[in-house]
């Protein structure tokens, strides 16, 4: 372990700086990527999941956005594990544009209160969201009810999470 620093006191990275290195490469790429998440625990594992404004995140685009990491980080001084992935379909919407990507797609989402509501994303504007859904509903002067649509405002402050809902039609 000659030059090497016992992993017992391993020196935290420092996630600005790692954020600025992604963001570089991000910024370089220009391809409309954006950081979903970055953390690094205390063993300086380095975890970000990117995701595209439009269309799905590649290989090349994590490839390259580790390398940029990995290169501008000395191991001698601070040795870490890195992982860059693509936000899962199956992970829970955490940045805007994320929701506005999945505009006129199906959405489950599980509010603070309790409530569980579930619609398509029809439109995304200053921290609310609205979503459609058609709902059975008995309707004035009817013996029966009917599928009526039905609009609700959801404001981002009170989601716990939202999942896209995937479906095989």
């Amino acid at each position: 372990m000659r030059g090497r620093k016992s992993p017992l006191f391993l020196p935290m990275i420092n996630k600005d700086k790692v954020t600025a290195l992604v963001e570089e490469r991000i910024n370089e790429l220009g391809n409309g990527l954006y950081i979903v998440e970055l953390t690094i625990s205390s063993a300086n594992s380095i975890h970000v999941e990117i995701d595209k404004i439009s269309g799905g995140v590649t290989v090349t685009d994590c490839v390259s956005v580790s390398r940029n990491v990995e290169h501008n980080l000395d191991r001698d001084e601070q040795d870490f594990e890195l992982h860059v992935s693509s936000a899962g379909l199956d992970k829970p919407l955490r940045h805007i544009n994320q929701y506005i990507k999945n505009i006129g797609r199906r959405v489950e989402i599980a509010m603070i209160d309790g409530r569980k509501l579930e619609g398509e994303i029809i439109k995304i504007n200053d921290g609310v969201m609205l979503i459609k859904d058609q709902v059975l509903k008995l309707v004035e002067n009817k013996k029966k009810k009917e599928l009526i649509e039905e609009v609700t405002e959801v404001h981002f402050s009170e989601i716990k999470e939202a999942k896209i809902v995937i479906s095989f039609k």
